[in-house]
């Protein structure tokens, strides 16, 4: 096992080593802990443990070792090299979750109550989208959707709603690949107290590091990349206020009951170690497939941040190491086109989801954004024509060929 006082300046170790406890049977890889409760040798140890903010070992609703090593490592990463207002390392807390809506849940609950809003934007994910409206809303705590890239709309809002008590972006956003000026944004929230958090899930801590600009929480859909095999379900929030990610935030966690499980977190501590390669290979990859689509005469338009014609290139590129594995593209011929395109791959797999090794293709329209109203999503950006993207690793000649094939007919 590394050596915890060993200074890590990579990445990649980090990915690997971060988190790791030695088990007491020796085992070289973390065992999956599949109990339901723990034992205790004496009542006081038993106190100790239910007494203690760090409840590992009372219960799995409540924390578990194969989650830990997991959390550990998921803040590691965010953190890593990052510094706090000391200059000491950052420290980050993490809370795994049955999936990426139980995090997003125990994000909303834990910071806000009846009477309070919440501001965020135009193109989300459909579940947070969802989320916001048919449950908070329902719950007393209203959401505003606003153009967060236009920074007086944000501040505006700030100034004459004090009800506002927390700001959430998604960026890159899902599906159009918009991205939000972290830095600008949180230093608008901050002059007037107000919470940020960030989804992002399509960038990963290798591509983007929100801490690094002051923001109060990150979330993740831990499903997607950060397992990268689409072998389990997931969430992850983390937190740089260690006290109330261990009482506040982990209270809401473990009453709404969105605990992870010991094999999901087993099997994604391990795609985390592979993180980086995934990474790399999935980005080379997304830019020639982008550069492809650019010049292709049945593409409308391509919604990628690494072309410099898209809205947010100059934001991305300060915000991000790469534009990332993420991409969407409108195809003349609108729904129909659409559908065909679909139907038409062949090496390529029509699903839903992303962040997976081979490369996903889906159409928003009719799938994941299905349940907004057609208005409601073309203000979102989200048209009939939309394909959503996720670059898998494969050879590249070869998902270029099938794109073309399908975009021919």
């Amino acid at each position: 096992m590394a050596d915890k006082n060993f200074p890590l300046s990579g990445w990649s170790s980090a990915a690997i080593h971060a988190g790791h406890e030695q088990d007491p049977n020796s085992s070289h890889i973390t065992p999956i802990y599949a109990t339901s409760t723990f034992v205790f040798d004496t009542a006081e140890e038993g106190m100790e443990r239910f007494a203690s903010l760090d409840k590992e070992k009372v219960y799995s609703r409540w924390g578990n070792p194969t989650f830990k090593e997991c959390e550990q490592k998921i803040a590691a990463l965010e953190a890593f090299g990052l510094s706090d207002e000391n200059g000491q390392p950052l420290e980050l807390k993490a809370l795994l979750h049955a999936s990426g809506q139980a995090a997003m849940a125990t994000l909303f609950f834990s910071t806000l109550k009846a009477g309070d809003k919440v501001l965020s934007h135009h193109s989300l994910y459909g579940g947070t989208y969802e989320l916001l409206h048919k449950v908070l809303a329902n719950s007393g705590i209203e959401p505003i959707i606003e153009d967060l890239h236009d920074l007086e709309k944000a501040e505006e809002w700030l100034q004459k709603d004090d009800s506002i008590k927390l700001i959430h972006i998604e960026t890159p956003a899902n599906p159009t690949i918009r991205c939000v000026d972290i830095e600008a944004l949180t230093q608008i929230a901050k002059r007037y107290g107000k919470l940020v958090s960030v989804d992002n899930t399509f960038a990963t801590p290798y591509l983007q590091q929100p801490f690094a600009y002051g923001v109060d929480f990150v979330f993740h859909s831990t499903t997607k990349f950060l397992n990268g095999h689409g072998s389990a379900i997931g969430g992850v929030l983390i937190g740089k206020d260690i006290h109330f990610m261990k009482t506040t935030a982990w209270k809401w966690h473990a009453l709404l009951g969105g605990n992870a499980n010991p094999f999901d977190a087993y099997l994604l501590t391990q795609g985390i170690k592979t993180l980086e390669l995934r990474m790399e290979r999935h980005c080379h990859n997304a830019m020639e497939v982008a550069q492809f689509l650019d010049g292709h005469p049945n593409i409308e338009h391509v919604n990628y941040t690494g072309l410099h014609q898209h809205p947010d290139y100059y934001i991305s590129a300060k915000q991000m190491r790469h534009p990332g594995p993420m991409m969407s593209f409108e195809l003349k011929g609108g729904l129909e086109a659409g559908k065909q395109f679909i139907n038409r791959l062949k090496m390529c797999t029509r699903a839903v989801s992303l962040g997976t090794v081979d490369t996903l293709l889906s159409h928003p329209a009719s799938m994941s954004h299905a349940g907004l109203s057609r208005e409601n999503r073309l203000l979102f950006g989200i048209t009939d024509g939309l394909i959503r993207m996720s670059v898998g690793i494969e050879n590249v000649q070869d998902i270029i060929a099938d794109l073309d094939q399908a975009l021919r007919g």
